[in-house]
């Protein structure tokens, strides 16, 4: 049996996380809006993301947990300061839960892949890439 994750798969359907309060997630949220495909936008700054979420995306995308936040983000230094540091992914996930404006990338989920987006481009990238095995509405 294959394992169900939180986060709703659909081919024809495009998921993204995003920060709407940093430039590259309204660049990135614009884009996605653009195209042909059902969207479902999540706002990080609006909408609580559990922590099986964020696990769940670090797992998709294949990195730990600590990867989806910018430590040299300005707050993240000004909180925790800019040593390395060594924790747990729950307790990484725990910071995601205080401060989810601090993830460093939107994150993509179309159909059964997951990317994280350093620009708009990549959306557009991506969505090429995969059009091929979409159904059209």
């Amino acid at each position: 049996m294959e394992d169900m994750g939180v986060i709703s798969t659909d081919k024809n359907k495009i998921t993204l996380f995003y920060n709407s309060e940093s430039s590259i997630g309204k660049q990135c949220y614009g884009y996605v809006q653009a195209s042909d495909k059902e969207v479902l936008g999540v706002d990080i700054s609006k909408t609580n993301i559990t922590g099986t979420q964020w696990a769940e995306l670090a797992e998709k995308l294949g990195i730990p947990v600590k990867e989806l936040i910018d430590v040299k983000h300005a707050d993240f230094v000004k909180l925790y300061g800019d040593k390395d540091i060594v924790m747990e992914d729950h307790d990484w996930m725990k910071i995601l839960d205080k401060n989810p404006t601090l993830v460093q990338f939107p994150v993509l989920v179309f159909g059964e892949n997951y990317y994280q987006l350093t620009s708009g481009a990549d959306f557009k990238k991506y969505l090429e890439a995969n059009s091929a095995g979409i159904d059209k509405k």
